[in-house]
């Protein structure tokens, strides 16, 4: 049976400098997603990339003496080597400065020239360049920007426009009759009203700078980011060429984004996309941000944390553990690093640490590693293989509704419930008489079966947990107890040698 397709996407990074843990927030939830539809036996396309063309990409390089291409190039490789090191696993990485991508936005931006929905106009507007938008004066809060708060300046310039005001209420239309289309609530109640209050057309070319993808008929404009950056979701599936992924895996199951770019891609990107005849995503996912004691985090600002700081010090797991617990869905949260050393302590070293440490030990201690066989199930054993055997589908229904730290607060519940389970049977008692081996040997059995279901289920969230595990549970040989499908409770194999290993999550000292 051919398997079902899934197609998540990233945002297109801006490479005006480094990326902060803010970015490596959504990119590791889009991979934990990936993940996970793999794991559950999807076959899945991940997208992430670079959106390089701009004034503020122009300017910055001009200041260095760099052409924007040697500028780009060089902070593009660091937001490559970043995933790497945060195992991310994105089947490709776009960048807009690729042939394949100006030859679709060409062609998108030529069809909606020759259907009349771009049209050549004077403009006048205030426009903020780290931002990259344009904005009527109504819309400005105390005349700043109302997305970064920043300055703008008053540009009058000759530009292309695209009658975005013409499919409003189709565009109304979608998301009433998609509820799933703009997650979560909050997110869809902001758009809808956004577009009700009036969707002007939007300037789609600028002439004043040349970084950027020439208009084909009209060469001293290029276009502007929203027609260029939104069209990568599509263009880096082949789209109108060698377009075998695009008929594979379009319309995206997710376009995963923060909530400062929600409106461009539930509301700019639909509308381009209707107006060239392209079917719409499935759902676009609007999160919170990772915010510091000063606020927003933002690379102009320089209040920004590195993330390869943070895996030096603390390992990658850890890194990615904590962004992904941390961040209810949809909701803001607040970065520190006590909070980041406390979580890693708590639920990472002394709650699955310890559990996994314990296990093993107690295997190795009172049985020299070999794993018996489970005999009579008892009070604290239905409970332990109730929970274990509910997880899965706990966190299936969480991950389908994109709740990221509510799933793995379903998994933890499993892991305390464990800990739990060792102090009520108590093996360290039930070793002392032999009348009780076989008592013990199923607590061995049910805590080591129970550890493989945590590390599966995990696997998507913390991917070097996993192969450091298998080999202490005797099981790197079987692939097929890495799956989804073998949990099911009694699939460890009895005989099986487990083994005591290093701490998977030693604890952080603090002063």
């Amino acid at each position: 049976m051919e398997k079902k397709t899934f197609y998540i996407t990233t945002p297109i990074y801006y490479p005006s400098d480094n990326l902060h843990i803010g970015h490596a927030y959504t990119t590791v939830a889009a991979d934990t997603f990936a993940r996970f539809m793999r794991l559950t036996g999807h076959e899945v396309w991940f997208l992430t990339g670079s959106d390089e063309h701009g004034q503020k990409i122009d300017r910055a390089a001009r200041s260095r003496g760099q052409t924007p291409q040697e500028y780009v190039d060089k902070i593009v490789e660091g937001f490559k080597l970043l995933w790497e090191r945060l195992a991310i696993s994105n089947n490709d990485f776009i960048r807009t400065t690729e042939e394949r991508h100006k030859r679709v936005v060409s062609e998108i931006f030529e069809r909606l020239y020759r259907q009349d929905d771009i049209y050549k106009a004077g403009y006048e507007g205030w426009y903020c360049t780290p931002c990259e938008t344009f904005w009527v004066e109504a819309r400005l809060e105390d005349g700043n920007c109302p997305d970064c708060g920043r300055p703008v300046e008053l540009l009058k310039e000759e530009s292309y426009f695209f009658r975005m005001s013409k499919y409003a209420d189709r565009l109304l239309k979608h998301i009433e009759e998609n509820p799933q289309f703009i997650q979560p609530v909050t997110r869809r109640n902001e758009m809808v009203s956004f577009i009700k209050s009036g969707l002007e057309d939007l300037c789609v070319s600028r002439t004043t700078f040349d970084w950027g993808i020439k208009v084909p008929f009209d060469p001293k404009h290029v276009v502007y980011v929203w027609v260029d950056a939104l069209t990568n979701y599509i263009s880096a599936l082949g789209y109108g060429g060698d377009d075998g992924l695009y008929q594979k895996f379009w319309p995206a199951d997710i376009h995963l984004v923060g909530k400062d770019i929600v409106r461009f891609h539930a509301i700019i990107w639909p509308v381009i996309l209707m107006a060239a005849g392209i079917p719409l995503p499935r759902q676009v996912v609007g999160h919170g941000w990772l915010l510091l004691d000063s606020g927003k985090m933002s690379k102009s600002k320089g209040n920004v944390v590195d993330p390869h700081v943070l895996i030096d010090k603390y390992g990658v797991d850890a890194i990615r553990y904590y962004l992904l617990r941390e961040l209810g869905f949809g909701t803001d949260g607040l970065y520190s690093e006590d909070a980041l050393i406390n979580r890693l302590n708590k639920d990472l070293a002394n709650d699955l640490g310890n559990l996994v440490s314990r296990t093993l030990g107690m295997a190795d201690k009172y049985f020299k590693g070999v794993t018996g066989s489970p005999g009579q199930v008892e009070g604290p054993d239905e409970e332990l293989i109730a929970l274990a055997s509910e997880t899965p589908g706990v966190v299936m229904d969480l991950m389908e509704r994109r709740e990221l730290s509510n799933a793995l607060g379903a998994v933890w519940r499993l892991v305390s419930r464990a800990n739990k389970y060792v102090d009520e049977t108590a093996p360290w008692v039930l070793a002392k008489s032999p009348e009780t081996t076989d008592r013990l040997n199923t607590v061995l059995y049910n805590l080591a079966e129970t550890v493989r279901f945590i590390t599966v289920i995990t696997s998507p969230f913390m991917p070097l947990m996993a192969p450091r595990v298998w080999p202490l549970l005797g099981i790197d040989r079987r692939p097929d107890l890495h799956t989804w499908e073998s949990l099911i409770w009694g699939r460890f194999p009895v005989g099986t040698v487990v083994r005591r290993g290093d701490p998977l999550f030693p604890r952080i000292e603090t002063a």
